[in-house]
């Protein structure tokens, strides 16, 4: 890819995450979960926007899985899990300006699965 084309993308990125970014807060009893996906591995976060602290996270590299939707939904289950040690039943999704298809789309289809509203 050109230099040109490469930074049109990563705007384009940026924008879309400050867009749905501004609309969403999580909060202590409805905290936000925010996804990140490197092209090994996928990690997610719950946090509570108020006082800036992590609630609950996951990390795909420390689990030993890479980033396909497979083991999307094993890491789903295993942040399922810390959720409800947590005692959070309800998140608000912060996709994190990825597009809603893939791996992001299993993740949070596997956390609704598990008792997660989203």
């Amino acid at each position: 890819m050109t230099d040109k084309v490469l930074k049109r993308k990563q705007l384009l990125k940026v924008k879309r995450k400050l867009r749905t970014r501004g609309k969403i807060f999580g909060r202590a009893d409805k905290p936000r979960v925010s996804v990140f996906k490197s092209n090994k591995y996928f990690y997610a976060q719950a946090i509570n926007d108020e006082l800036g602290v992590t609630l609950a996270s996951v990390d795909g590299k420390k689990l030993g899985l890479g980033n396909n939707k497979e083991n999307a939904k094993q890491i789903a289950n295993e942040f399922a899990t810390s959720l409800k040690k947590a005692k959070i039943t309800e998140v608000v999704f912060d996709r994190n300006g990825y597009l809603y298809h893939g791996v992001v789309a299993a993740f949070a289809d596997t956390l609704r699965e598990n008792g997660i509203k989203l």
